[in-house]
């Protein structure tokens, strides 16, 4: 590997995390999308979900007391129960529709959230744990679960400090059972951790950026930016899953 495509990596690296320091998401379908322009994502992803972990782990000590566990324990038994079954979609069904789908249902979801949409109570347990299990579902059918969650907390009157918390903790789980994966299939090698430690310094300091900017921002310009970065990385997947359509 180049010492231009080392550098190049490190810069995306550092502007996906200063987005995940500061809004708890977005991280990897973002810095996968751009270093799959420098290198085949085979070789990179198992380091990207060590590099998620170590962001999750760096926000947790100052978010811990803020996190919403009521709805983040069904939430996570739901999406355990859902990624077994996105894992057989994709085994059996063509990814590429599913991924246009979920881009077309998280761009109107973003619209009514834009316009002011929201529940008036905490959903409950039954209602936290379809989420977690629309959340699985998308996770293991075509890799990009968080969507669910970032409409679940961000429509509910948890509030942007709550909501970023939990999603935080969230994808630690989350991360964490997807690493768990990667390693029973022999995915997880000295390149990938050697890799992971090259980026961490620059995922540290894009994290702490982000985490600064957020203690000050305004709580409607955060829930703005969270729905301009939500519908970005909505369409950037319905790409993804036009480009690999079309060139089927």
């Amino acid at each position: 590997m180049s010492v231009l495509t080392l550098g190049l990596g490190s810069l995306f690296v550092f502007l996906a995390a200063i987005v995940r320091g500061y809004s708890g998401f977005g991280f990897s379908l973002l810095v996968i999308t751009s270093l799959s322009l420098l290198m085949a994502p085979a070789s990179f992803i198992p380091s990207i979900f060590m590099l998620e972990i170590a962001a999750s782990l760096h926000l947790l000590p100052g978010i811990y007391e803020d996190i919403h566990w009521r709805s983040l324990a069904p939430l996570i038994i739901g999406c355990a129960i859902g990624t077994p079954l996105g894992v057989w979609l994709l085994a059996n069904v063509p990814a590429p529709p599913m991924q246009i789908a979920m881009a077309i249902f998280v761009l109107i979801a973003t619209y009514l959230l834009w316009q002011g949409f929201a529940l008036k109570t905490m959903p409950g347990a039954m209602a936290s744990g379809a989420v977690g299990a629309g959340s699985g579902l998308a996770n293991g059918a075509f890799g990009i679960g968080g969507p669910p969650a970032i409409l679940f907390y961000f429509a509910s009157p948890a509030g942007n400090v709550a909501g970023r918390a939990s999603l935080i903790a969230y994808f630690l789980m989350t991360d964490l059972i997807g690493l768990a994966f990667l390693s029973r299939e022999a995915l997880i090698t000295w390149n990938t951790l050697y890799l992971a430690l090259i980026f961490l310094p620059t995922l540290i300091l894009g994290v702490w950026l982000g985490a600064r900017s957020f203690r000050g921002a305004d709580p409607v310009t955060f829930r703005k930016c969270v729905l301009v970065l939500l519908a970005v990385l909505a369409v950037l997947s319905a790409a993804k899953g036009i480009a690999a359509y079309w060139s089927n």
